[in-house]
């Protein structure tokens, strides 16, 4: 995985986060829902990135 796909991961996922929490803190189940969906869309292209680099080496 390069650097720049890990830290636009990293990004998308710190994202996620804060939608959720926002949307917790507001109640605001919309929200919370599209941050847990952008953190799991960060974890599948974080597996992928794995899997592409495990056939690199």
């Amino acid at each position: 995985m390069g650097l720049e796909d890990k830290i636009k991961n990293a990004a998308e996922d710190l994202e996620g986060k804060a939608k959720e929490a926002a949307g917790r803190l507001t109640g605001d189940h919309k929200k919370e829902a599209e941050g847990k969906a952008d953190q799991a869309k960060s974890d599948v292209k974080q597996a992928g990135e794995k899997v592409k680099d495990s056939f690199d080496h």
